[in-house]
């Protein structure tokens, strides 16, 4: 029998994910479940039906003021979002 060789776990796991279709819908989940962390707790309270779609973050904002400073921030909110999903998953948010 030939020995294959050595593959870490976390690169199996990947490689299966992959196979599975299923590695974008991880990072995505992974993205809205940092949503609280990246823009914090007040902001994230005020934050609803978050989704991503084409690469699009959609958020609903409660606050009209809130929505214009996020606006200004939105090219530095999607690098840190895509980071702590560790993957590149959107590339733009709109808020609604």
């Amino acid at each position: 029998m030939e020995r294959r060789k050595e593959e870490t776990l976390s690169n199996v796991l990947l490689r299966f994910l992959r196979m599975q279709g299923l590695e974008t819908p991880l990072a995505e989940h992974r993205l809205l479940q940092s949503w609280e962390t990246v823009v914090g707790r007040m902001v994230a309270a005020k934050s609803r039906d978050l989704f991503v779609k084409g690469q699009c973050l959609h958020v609903t904002l409660s606050s009209p003021v809130l929505r214009s400073e996020l606006t200004m921030r939105k090219t530095e909110l999607v690098r840190l979002l895509n980071e702590k999903a560790e993957a590149n998953v959107i590339n733009d948010i709109a808020f609604h």
